[in-house]
């Protein structure tokens, strides 16, 4: 049985998305500060402290709702990387393992979502 949310595989795939959004915006033109970095910033921080605030709840019910929004900013990364691409922010190799990264986060976080709403 899991004890922490540091322990959840999910957390930690959904933390290394994090450091990578991170370190690829740093690159981001300087108008873009309060645009588009930042929101990119924000919803891939959502990712992991939406799986931690979950598991810190009191029912399985109330966690897997936060999953579920985690899940949602899961999906937010995932177009606004795309968009990213469009606008020439990031190149096709960065935007790809970006978009491989937020793939296994998923596929990840939905295995967890059906566990918590099997037990």
């Amino acid at each position: 049985m899991v004890q922490s949310y540091k322990e959840l595989v999910a957390w930690n795939k959904a933390m290394g998305l994090v450091t990578e959004i991170y370190r690829v915006t740093k690159k981001f033109p300087k108008e873009e500060l309060f645009g588009l970095m930042s929101q990119l910033r924000r919803a891939a921080v959502s990712i992991p402290s939406n799986i931690a605030e979950g598991r810190g709840r009191l029912s399985k019910g109330e966690f897997r709702q936060f999953l579920g929004n985690a899940r949602g900013s899961l999906a937010e990364v995932e177009t606004q990387i795309l968009i990213a691409q469009n606008l020439s922010y990031l190149d096709e190799p960065e935007a790809n393992k970006l978009l491989a990264m937020v793939e296994e986060v998923g596929k990840v976080l939905n295995g967890l979502i059906s566990a918590v709403k099997n037990q």
